[in-house]
């Protein structure tokens, strides 16, 4: 059934995923194949060295490549949220096993970045919920460069709030 709003939209009253379903490949296995394959070239280039095929130096670049992947991601992608949902008047954000619900109206702020990848949007909730007061996700699919992600607009029209 559907659901009218104060903004006087009409919205269904399901569940709707909001959050890109590519948030796995972007948390779990991407850095599983960087940081294994890296690991496979540390370990064949320091056997190189062993055998004195290579210079010693060649072992860092694999290593510096780690440590800049590791820093890259903790900054980027490890904190996305797994799934954000929109349920009728709520927000339902899951992360790790651990779930929480919260009005839509709690949103004081919503931002997206389109200049990275994943395209990210976060929003400022108040109060902070379980898992901060900001609260970020891989938005759904790659959007244009000059408006604001469809999502996070929608968000914006919803919440009441009008910062960007």
């Amino acid at each position: 059934h559907r659901l009218e709003c104060a903004d006087g939209f009409e919205y269904l009253c399901c569940m709707r995923r909001i959050s890109s379903r590519l948030t796995w490949w972007y948390k779990k296995a991407f850095p599983t194949v960087w940081f294994g394959f890296l690991g496979l070239v540390t370990c064949a280039s320091f056997f190189s060295f062993l055998d004195g095929k290579v210079p010693g130096s060649v072992c860092f670049i694999p290593l510096g490549m780690l440590l800049f992947g590791y820093v890259l991601m903790s900054w980027l992608v490890f904190p996305l949220m797994d799934e954000v949902w929109i349920d009728g008047d709520d927000l339902i954000v899951r992360n790790g096993g651990e779930e929480e619900r919260f009005p839509i109206r709690n949103i004081m702020h919503v931002a997206d970045s389109f200049l990275t990848n994943p395209q990210r949007i976060t929003i400022t909730v108040q109060p902070p919920s379980r898992f901060g007061q900001q609260i970020t996700f891989a938005a759904p699919s790659p959007h244009t460069l000059i408006k604001t992600h469809p999502v996070a607009g929608e968000l914006i029209d919803r919440s009441g709030c009008f910062q960007r």
